[in-house]
């Protein structure tokens, strides 16, 4: 086989083409978990346990037309979240070409004991300074654990002058069986804004968040673990997070499905958002500071005992 059809394989990942001709990462820990990375956005658009079960929903639906965000997976949102502010929804680094970043310089968190990583990196082209005109480097390491977990960690550098304000959310598609069937641990009595409402607040009167209609809200001050529990399937995310005090939950139901170009009518019923941001309040960063966010996410067998906390058998 000539070197130009196989890829480019580096310590703990290759470099590999998509379908549709883009680059992306592909991670694989020895027991057949895997995680694929595209470089346009940085975006987690696969991850799978090992048996080979994807974790992340995309839509059938789905746009490969770069630069527009492929519907699923993990986009990076940043600057900004949502329509808060005067950028285009959730920010430009979804939609920028990322690059491996050969140089990253080392992390704080040592945690990176028998995990396959990639470093990526995103600078500001000239474009982007004119629309928001702060100098940055967001770096993301996208790790893979022997136990095929998958950690998410950015780390976003002023190199400015001046200090500059900003968002950030992992926007996480989860797969699930039926959303009927799933409901949300540890964001009970949590506030919350709810931007179906004017982003009104209110306070999570339930036990656990059910969803039987759409649902678009940030729980604020969240705690750093929280648990997604799919019944059906008998799987349980469990959501480790650091740095990101909110969790944005979002289900689009059955009216706003039919309104998205890029979402199957009734995909609603198979996924859920529940996502890892920095969004109530800003994040500002003096000349030379960074800030560090991570998000850790771990698929396990749902067990009959009432602490999902405590979080058992791993799938």
């Amino acid at each position: 086989m000539s070197m130009g059809h196989c890829p480019e394989q580096r310590s703990g990942f290759e470099v590999t083409k998509d379908w549709n001709g883009g680059d992306q990462v592909v991670i694989r820990s020895p027991k057949g978990a895997s995680v694929r990375v595209s470089l346009q956005g940085g975006q987690v658009v696969s991850w799978r346990n090992d048996r080979g079960e994807e974790l992340l929903f995309s839509s059938s639906k789905a746009i490969f037309k770069p630069p527009k965000v492929v519907r699923g997976g993990i986009p990076i949102c940043f600057p900004q979240f949502g329509n808060c502010g005067t950028l285009e929804q959730h920010g430009f680094a979804k939609n920028k070409m990322w690059t491996v970043d050969e140089e990253a310089p080392p992390l704080s968190y040592g945690d990176n004991n028998n995990k396959a990583s990639v470093d990526l990196l995103l600078k500001p082209s000239d474009d982007d300074l004119r629309c928001w005109p702060h100098s940055f480097e967001l770096r993301l390491r996208v790790s893979l654990s022997m136990d095929g977990d998958l950690s998410l960690i950015s780390r976003v550098r002023n190199v400015n002058g001046k200090p500059f304000s900003f968002s950030f959310a992992y926007n996480t598609y989860l797969s699930v069986s039926d959303i009927s069937e799933v409901r949300i641990e540890g964001l009970e009595t949590l506030d919350y804004l709810d931007n179906l409402i004017q982003r009104e607040r209110f306070t999570e009167q339930g036990d656990a968040i059910t969803f039987e209609s759409e649902m678009d809200r940030v729980y604020v001050g969240s705690p750093s673990v929280i648990a997604v529990l799919d019944h059906e399937k008998k799987r349980t995310f469990i959501i480790r997070k650091d740095g990101l005090p909110d969790i944005v939950v979002w289900n689009p139901w059955d009216k706003k499905s039919r309104s998205m170009a890029d979402f199957g009518d009734d995909e609603y019923k198979q996924m859920l958002c529940v996502n890892a941001a920095a969004v109530e309040r800003a994040i500002t960063l003096k000349p030379g500071e960074e800030w560090t966010g991570k998000l850790e996410l771990s698929a396990v067998a749902s067990t009959n005992c009432s602490d999902h906390l405590d979080y058992p058998g791993r799938l």
